[in-house]
């Protein structure tokens, strides 16, 4: 046949076979190979096309039953427990429970009922005289609210009560721990469960029963109620248990993207479906059904119904719907009860074949793309063999010459010239793995890409199917799995060469499966790698896959037998910190030793390398808890900031990673690598760690006249000693005889005035309202009177007081003192330490007040705005003064030099007014304006204050919107803080409910 078809060809091609005209071979090799390779691939094709398609359909009827069987199983699960614990609750003591208090003691066991079975929605119990007790979850917040539940309510009891004709509804909200929270009475709540069917079924037969699947009215969930009476006469224990876990499993086990899947009873109702939003309808009664198949708005589903209602059951169908054919499968499912119940799988045909048309489509350019191969390839075959010879040779000089760039691909049909350039092109890589790694190592800073770098390299090396590296754990009793590698002949195997996502999810797969080594233990001395921790030594040991724990490493290290090269990695000390293993086929030569010499040079480079990892990732360890210390701290130091050192950070990265996303726009081009991050978040985390030096009355106070306590205790007695005088004044004006009506006249208005002048003083010292002039002048028209003090003022203090006293003469007693004073003794002085010059070595431009402190009581009562003084506001800005100089005398790496920048920066502003170097936008870090933001909106919606309440998010945005437009915060990072909806997520994680409210982006950012 092949010369006839030869001789036909050279007759077409000569145009005239009387000549006898011959063509080379290459030329009827080329012809007949493009014959053959064009028939057989058409005919393997809709070979492979038929039997795809038949494959396909039978494989999905499979699947179709094997979902119905899951179903019944899914079912059955749900049931069976909820079965158990409604026959053990009507044992319970709660059947011999008589009143509310008694019914109580039960709930601990009821709640244990709804958490061993999340599927159950309530656990109840009807009394024949119409009591009832309910015990609900109440898991969300939505669900919370539909109650009016207090935030910490984790489950409701829901109580009716019937005495005397007398009906008494209650609704108790217990936490997680079962502590009443609210124990509300709900006239309303008249609930009967003799009128409802389960109960009343459950009291004709002895015996679990159980409803048909229908929507309860709470949860709007489709479900059904499983009850049985109790020894008690009229007792019935009931739980409804919801059906939604059902929709999601069909929704999951969708076999293509238009699949559908529903589970129906006999009556045709829905039960689940794999879109749970479509089951339920409403009735014109405002009551809430289970939608048919037909009424579900799918046509196939409406087809369907009829084969249904015809009797079609666990029987294959092809139905047409929407001009298109459909595979479906009606199968009754088991472990529904005593009630019917059947799953119908829907799915396209053109959708379960699409991979049949695939492949025939993907076989027909396949079979093209050889013949467009075959002509070139076999006309240049013989010249291809010696030129793959020259460049073989070509590339060993390259080698010689110390150069390992990847040479020429050799692809040669001969096997010898293949098998010598696989060799050459091993050796050069395995080379260049050597010196990359060495460098790999030496640079590397992440600890997990070193030790998956090392083993990578490792296995590809010596060609393992794979490779495990352990290191000693902390207890040093064990052996660790810190990765896990396939061989690129596994990975070739499975089609995960080149994916390098499924490639990294695999190695996380793996690395998980694998379990620690113990090395205590007679069995630890028969375990191969074990006993290289105790020997130090490298040892070649062989096994078979069943000696290997099961598991996906076994999976993928094939059936036949296996070599394994454990090979211990030891640090300077020559001390063993793990061992690295790799697995080779059997069937290979044995390692040679300069195999084995490789992977101990390699390995000891790695051991030193991940030892100073090891070392590095602890120092880093011990700064990080450091940081958080001093920041603990600082919140710990003041009641009122508790969580503002740790929620600043979090909104600080928030914001950075939303310019660092930014595509366009003025942050662009702005993103921060490892070092910047780290940079960043130290940064972030000691923002104010100078507030350590910062007094704890100064930070946290809340009125004018407090120091560690509040004076106005002080003034108070003041004006109680003078309302004491008025009283008598006015019993001596009775003794002397003065009219009677106006002494107490006068008595009474005298002390109406001094209630009033206290209650001004005491306004005053709230600093809620500015104080305009006329106020302070009231102020010193209260403070000019006097009372008359007859004890000194200067014994019992401490020496210190005793010192700013002496500055001026002590008065004879008795003496009058002004009601209100600013006195010399209260004056603090400012230490020479404290002040700060111009030509300071951090660049700090600041107005220092003459004293440390003024106490004086009516320079303190007339502070214009809140409760701070000059002095005192120096002294809480002087936290970031503090930050930047401890921050500036860490001995930080290069990488971190700039955290007393990004840290100090955020009490600065745009315009080069704030504090305390008066830096202007472009001197400032994008980070350190990023903190600015974070800090002053931290602020602004904190709760935790004593001297303002947490403003709601429209209100902080409305007023960092001001201060964008006066330059005090830098604008485009505030519209990027709006657009990109950071301060929305920040809100949902730390705010209140009541303070999230809703912030009209646009108009705010349009001004």
């Amino acid at each position: 046949m092949g010369e006839s078809l030869s001789s036909a060809t050279t007759s077409i091609l000569s145009g005239s076979p009387r000549q006898g005209r011959r063509f080379p071979l290459h030329v009827h090799l080329t012809l007949l190979f493009t014959l053959l390779i064009f028939l057989s691939g058409t005919v393997i094709g809709v070979l492979n096309y038929m039997q795809s398609r038949e494959t396909l359909l039978t494989a999905a009827q499979d699947v179709f039953g094997r979902i119905g069987n899951e179903a019944g199983e899914r079912l059955e699960r749900l049931r069976g427990p909820i079965v158990g614990a409604v026959s053990l609750l009507s044992r319970s003591r709660l059947a011999d429970a008589t009143t509310l208090a008694e019914r109580l003691q039960a709930v601990p066991l009821l709640v244990e009922t709804l958490r061993l079975n999340p599927a159950v929605s309530a656990v109840y119990a009807g009394y024949g005289d119409g009591d009832f007790i309910l015990v609900r979850p109440l898991a969300n917040a939505e669900q919370r609210q539909s109650f009016s539940a207090p935030r910490a309510t984790r489950y409701v009891v829901q109580s009716v009560e019937r005495q005397a004709g007398q009906v008494q509804g209650r609704f108790i909200f217990l936490d997680d721990k079962l502590a009443v929270l609210e124990n509300r009475e709900r006239r309303d709540y008249l609930y009967d469960p003799r009128d409802r069917p389960w109960y009343r079924e459950a009291l004709q037969v002895d015996e679990n029963i159980e409803t048909a699947p229908y929507v309860f009215f709470t949860t709007q969930e489709v479900g059904q109620t499983i009850a049985r009476r109790g020894h008690r006469a009229g007792l019935v224990i009931g739980a409804d248990l919801t059906l939604a876990d059902l929709s999601l499993l069909l929704t999951a086990s969708r076999t293509t993207p238009s699949s559908e899947l529903a589970l129906f009873d006999a009556q045709g109702n829905m039960v689940a479906y794999s879109q749970p939003a479509r089951i339920v309808r409403g009735d014109l009664g405002g009551q809430l059904l289970r939608k048919s198949l037909a009424e579900i708005g799918s046509p196939i589903m409406a087809e369907v119904e009829t084969a249904f209602q015809a009797g079609h059951v666990d029987e294959a169908l092809t139905l047409t719907a929407g001009q298109q054919d459909w595979n479906v499968l009606i199968h009754r499912v088991e472990g529904a009860g005593d009630k019917a119940t059947y799953l119908a799988v829907a799915a396209p045909e053109d959708e379960l074949l699409v991979d049949a048309w695939r492949h025939l489509g993907r076989q027909g350019l396949v079979t093209l793309l050889i013949l467009i191969l075959t002509v070139p390839l076999t006309l240049y075959l013989s010249r291809r063999v010696s030129r793959d010879l020259r460049t073989l040779t070509a590339e060993t000089r390259a080698i010689r010459r110390f150069s390992f760039a990847e040479g020429a691909r050799i692809n040669s049909v001969v096997r010898e010239v293949q098998e010598l350039s696989d060799t050459l092109g091993r050796t050069r890589r395995t080379i260049r793995r050597f010196l990359d790694i060495s460098a790999a190592l030496a640079a590397e800073r992440n600890f997990g890409r070193l030790v998956q770098r090392v083993l990578k390299e490792t296995v590809d090396a010596v060609d393992a199917r794979a490779g495990v590296l352990y290191l000693l754990g902390d207890d040093e009793h064990s052996l660790v799995p810190e990765a896990v590698r396939r061989g690129a002949a596994v990975d070739g195997e499975d089609g995960a060469e080149g994916d390098a996502d499924r490639g990294d999810q695999g190695q996380e797969a793996l690395l998980a499966s694998l379990d620690s080594l113990s090395l205590n233990g007679a069995a630890s001395a028969l375990d191969p790698v074990a006993g290289v921790v105790l020997s130090g030594v490298t040892a070649v040991s062989n096994l078979l896959p069943a000696g290997i724990s099961p598991g996906p490493l076994r999976g993928i290290l094939g059936a036949g037998p296996l070599q394994l090269v454990a090979v211990p990695l030891k640090n300077r000390s020559g001390e063993v910190i793990g061992v690295l293993c790799l697995y080779r086929e059997q069937e290979q030569d044995a390692p040679a030793q300069e195999l084995v010499s490789f992977i101990e040079q390699l390995s000891g480079a790695a051991a030193v390398a991940i030892e100073n990892q090891r070392l590095l990732l602890a120092q880093k360890a011990l700064l990080e808890s450091f940081i958080k210390l001093v920041a603990g701290a600082i919140d710990a130091k003041s009641p009122y900031t508790g969580g503002h050192c740790q929620r600043v950070p979090e909104l600080t990265k928030m914001l950075a990673r939303a310019a660092c996303e930014a595509r366009s726009g003025p942050f662009a081009d702005f993103d921060l690598d490892e070092e910047g991050w780290e940079a960043l978040h130290i940064a972030a985390w000691l923002h104010d760690c100078g507030k350590v030096t910062t007094p704890e009355y100064v930070v946290d106070k809340a009125t004018k006249l407090e120091t560690l306590y509040d004076r106005i205790h002080e003034v108070r007695m003041r004006f109680e000693v003078l309302k004491r005088d008025v009283e008598i004044g006015y019993w001596q004006a009775l003794q002397r005889g003065d009219d009677e009506a106006f002494a107490r006249k006068q008595r009474d208005a005298e002390l109406a005035q001094l209630d009033a002048d206290f209650a001004f003083v005491a306004e005053c010292n709230e600093g809620g309202e500015f104080m305009a002039p006329e106020r302070i002048e009231r102020l010193q028209g209260i403070a000019a009177r006097t009372w008359r003090r007859t004890l000194s003022d200067r014994i019992g203090i401490s020496w210190e007081e005793k010192q700013r006293k002496a500055r001026t003469p002590e008065p004879l007693l008795p003496v009058l003192e002004p009601l209100l004073a600013d006195k010399p003794e209260h004056l603090i002085e400012r230490e020479p330490a404290d002040r700060m010059s111009d030509s300071n070595p951090w660049g700090f431009k600041l107005q220092v007040p003459a004293y440390k402190y003024n106490r004086g009581e009516l320079t303190n009562l007339a502070v214009g705005r809140g409760t701070l003084t000059e002095e005192e506001r120096y002294k809480i800005n002087d936290h970031i003064v503090q930050t930047i100089v401890m921050l500036s005398r860490l001995p930080f790496p290069n990488h971190l030099k700039r955290v007393p920048e990004i840290a100090g920066g955020h009490h600065e502003t745009m315009d080069g007014r704030g504090y305390p170097k008066r830096l202007t936008r472009d001197e400032m870090s994008i980070e350190a304006r990023v903190m600015a933001i974070a800090d002053i909106f931290e602020a602004l919606t904190a709760v935790d204050r004593p001297y303002k309440k947490g403003k709601t998010l429209s209100e902080s945005v409305a007023i960092m919107a001001r201060m964008a437009r006066d330059h005090h915060v830098d604008p485009d990072l505030f519209a990027l803080f709006l657009t990109s909806g950071v301060y929305r997520r920040y809100a949902e994680r730390f705010l209140k409910p009541n303070q999230i409210d809703a912030v009209d982006v646009a108009r705010v950012l349009a001004g």
